[in-house]
This record gives C-alpha cells, sequence and structure tokens, in this order.
C-alpha cells in the first residue's frame, strides 16, 4: 500500500479548503493510505480539522515556535526529515505550495511532478502546459519518493466525516537563521478568499481605475463573493497583485465567476476554465470572453453594474 503525505496549507488558525483538495487527489493514488502533517507554533485546532476529512488515517504534528509564519526556508528541512518512507508528498499549487514544494523536493533529492490535475497511476500523472491548451501525461521513473503539487482546481473538496489519529512528530533538525520572519503586508477584508470562495467577481482595465473597482466590492459584498482582476487591471495599478487571476495569477474554480470589463485574453482564460458558471459583462460584444461565458450580457459595465447593486438592494 502506498503511503502519502499531504502537507497541509493553513493560517494558523483555520486549515484551508486547498488541503482537503490535496487529500482528495492523493486518494485516486493506487492503494493510498493518506496522512496529512501540519506545521505550526501551535498546531492542535488546524491538526483537529484535518482529522475530520474523509480519507485521512492519520495526522502529524511539527509543531515549533519558528513555524508560527509559513516560511519554506524554516518548513522544508523539518518536513524533509518526516517524510521518510513515504511514495508520494503532496502540497497545493498555491502561492504556499509553489515556494514550499520545489525547495522540499531539492532537500529529498525527489522528482517534483507540478499542477497534478489527474492521476493515472503511481508514477504516471496529467498536467497542463502552454497556459492550459495541451495536457500532457508525464511519468517518473526509478523513484523512492515523488513530490507533486496538486492543481487544486481540478479537484473537489474532500468532505468532512473522518476520525483520523492525530500524533506529534518528533523532528530533530535545526531550524535555520538564514532565513527569517520580518513583516507581512497583505489588505484586510471580510470577503472570502480569493483561491477558495465559491463566487467571485473580477474586474478588468475597462474599470479604468482604482476608484472603479469600488463597485465591484460593493457588488461582492451583497452577493458574499471574493473580488478578483485581470492582468491588465493590476499591471495598471488599480488592485495588487494578490487578486490577478490568470496563469499568471491565481488558478480558481469558483461556482460563479463573473468577469466585467474582462476581454479574455488566454492567459486570463487558464486561470477559470475550470469555473461551474461564467458570466460576462462586456460592452464589445466580439470579447473572447464571451466565447467561454454560459451567460454574457453586453452592455456598458458603468451602467450594468449600478443596475446589479439594486437588483440585489
Amino acid at each position: 500500500m502506498g503511503r502519502v503525505l499531504v502537507v497541509a496549507e493553513h493560517d494558523g488558525a483555520t486549515l484551508s479548503s486547498s488541503t482537503a483538495r490535496c487529500v482528495t487527489c492523493a486518494r485516486s493514488l493506487p492503494g493510498s493510505a493518506v496522512t496529512v502533517v501540519v506545521c505550526a507554533a501551535d498546531a492542535g485546532a488546524v491538526a483537529a480539522q484535518a482529522a475530520q476529512i474523509e480519507g485521512v488515517a492519520r495526522v502529524l504534528k511539527i509543531e515549533n515556535p519558528a513555524n508560527t509564519h509559513p516560511l519554506a526556508a524554516i518548513l522544508a528541512p523539518q518536513l524533509a526529515e518526516a517524510c521518510a518512507g513515504y511514495a508520494h508528498v503532496l502540497g497545493p499549487s498555491t502561492t504556499f505550495g509553489k515556494d514550499l514544494m520545489p525547495r522540499l523536493a531539492a532537500l529529498l533529492g525527489a522528482p517534483q511532478v507540478s499542477d497534478i490535475m489527474a492521476v493515472e497511476s503511481a508514477t504516471r500523472f496529467r498536467r497542463p502546459i502552454y497556459a492550459g491548451n495541451v495536457i500532457v501525461t508525464v511519468e517518473v521513473a526509478g523513484a523512492e519518493t515523488i513530490v507533486g503539487t496538486v492543481r487544486t482546481a481540478s479537484y473537489a473538496a474532500a468532505p468532512n466525516g473522518g476520525k483520523a489519529t492525530i500524533e506529534t512528530a518528533a523532528v530533530s533538525k535545526g531550524v535555520p537563521t538564514h532565513t527569517r520572519f520580518v513583516t507581512v503586508s497583505a489588505p484586510k477584508t471580510d470577503r472570502p478568499e480569493l483561491q477558495s470562495a465559491r463566487r467571485v467577481i473580477s474586474g478588468g482595465r475597462a474599470l479604468g481605475s482604482a476608484q472603479g473597482f469600488e463597485m465591484l466590492y460593493r457588488l461582492a459584498d451583497k452577493l458574499g463573493a471574493a473580488v478578483g482582476a485581470s492582468r491588465a487591471a493590476v499591471d495598471a495599478g488599480y488592485v495588487p497583485n494578490e487578486m490577478q487571476v490568470g496563469q499568471t495569477g491565481k488558478i480558481i474554480a469558483p461556482e460563479l465567476y463573473v468577469a466585467i470589463g474582462i476581454s479574455g485574453a488566454i492567459q486570463h482564460l487558464t486561470g477559470i476554465k475550470d469555473a461551474r458558471t461564467i458570466v460576462a459583462i462586456n460592452k464589445d460584444a466580439e470579447a473572447p470572453i464571451f466565447e467561454v461565458a454560459d451567460i454574457g450580457l453586453v452592455g456598458d459595465l458603468f451602467e450594468v453594474v449600478p443596475q446589479l447593486e439594486k437588483l440585489l438592494a
């Protein structure tokens, strides 16, 4: 039976839904027994949440004061020691996973498969390339351990209902001193996190300014949605880059995606192709976004969005 280790993503108190999506991927490996590892200063609360995921057999806690902030340089040496005996080590293909997993693979001397979207066997995986226009099958042979990042948009989150055992892992590796946490700068919002939100409203350069996005924020608050943006809007300085959706931003799979003033460049469409329902609002009837939209409305966003706000009041 193959042993699979899933590295949990969390904020210190709440487990990210990306972890449950990774568990779904892990369970598709032949004969897999899934363990989730939680690195934190105090891992109790997050470990308890991980233990409830259906399909998880065991949860390991790696507790260290240095793990308060998820720095790859700090976490990777500890995880490398905990990985002994596992055939696969998986993490989400999010900012967290893309930072951590390659460093972990290097410490293990193991191959990495990035953006796993389907498992064909214990050594064969499918992943997208060329902005998602081509799907390739890759095979890893002769490796004791395979490290992978999971394209979370390709997997549904495993439901709760599990009762995994929780254990504390004894890790002897010292914490590196060459890297330390200084500060984090991120906007505070009560809206859902973009990468895991069920509803997302995104704006493009057609909004014209940062002030233009205020309309989207109000609309998103009425719908309980997260707010994203096209690369053009980010490059123009209307919003910070953590809001970017697309090949060079976040890959998302919400139940509802509303694209407002977004033309539909291929790199943006790569980030939303797994959305269940896509709604597009654009004054250009020939905009490429309408080719993928389930519902399209040709109109001036500065007229349409206020009308939507009134209807939702």
